[in-house]
């Protein structure tokens, strides 16, 4: 992850110059960050649990209602912040509280979002404290960390470290977290017809 420059926009600014020669940004508290290029494995992951995601989206009856956009950003409650997910589902009859969807690609509230899922890479702590607090406040219902390489402290991971996803659910204001590592079957609230088990998706990520 690499800073631009010290100097602060605000949010509207940022979309305003986004994107730059296809390279990814995001906006944390005001600075400009330049995100680095996922890895092969991090695209091979990303691209496997989007394909699963929109399964399930599917034997729910919710094709054609949920969508997985290619691009958007999420911003953060105190404007000051904007996010690029790795994958956002979004309900498309939440969209028109939306006001800087269509033209934009932006979402600025939680009513449109069911999930948000980060795929962690060396930034490792936007994921687990930044985007976190930020996903919280906002009030989107579902979070996923997806730590594949165990990149994250041992504060999460254990030590040694071990792979894991962490599934945040929105209960009373506040994110309860469950870890899934192994063979666990992910457990998730918004999608109960997700049949995926961590080290299948481990798998999609895998050198061999």
């Amino acid at each position: 992850m690499v800073q631009t420059g010290i100097q602060t926009i605000d949010f509207d600014t940022f979309v305003a110059m986004y994107p730059e020669q296809g390279q990814r940004y995001e906006l944390h508290d005001g600075l400009l960050i330049e995100m680095p290029k996922p890895t092969g494995y991090h695209s091979q992951l990303t691209g496997f649990l989007i394909e699963e995601l929109i399964w399930a989206i599917a034997q729910m009856g919710k094709r054609g209602q949920w969508l997985i956009p290619r691009e958007s950003i999420v911003r953060a409650a105190n404007g000051r912040s904007g996010y690029e997910p790795d994958i956002l589902v979004l309900e498309r009859s939440g969209l028109a509280q939306e006001e800087r969807w269509a033209r934009e690609s932006v979402i600025e509230g939680a009513a449109a979002v069911r999930l948000v899922v980060e795929v962690v890479s060396q930034n490792w702590r936007d994921d687990y404290f930044k985007k976190r607090a930020d996903y919280e406040e906002l009030g989107i219902q579902e979070y996923w960390i997806v730590d594949y390489a165990a990149l994250g402290g041992r504060t999460f991971l254990g030590n040694p470290k071990i792979p894991t996803l962490f599934v945040h659910e929105l209960i009373d204001g506040e994110y309860q977290i469950t870890p899934f590592r192994h063979q666990d079957l992910i457990i998730s609230p918004t999608f109960p017809e997700l049949t995926l088990t961590v080290d299948r998706l481990w798998a999609a990520a895998d050198p061999s």
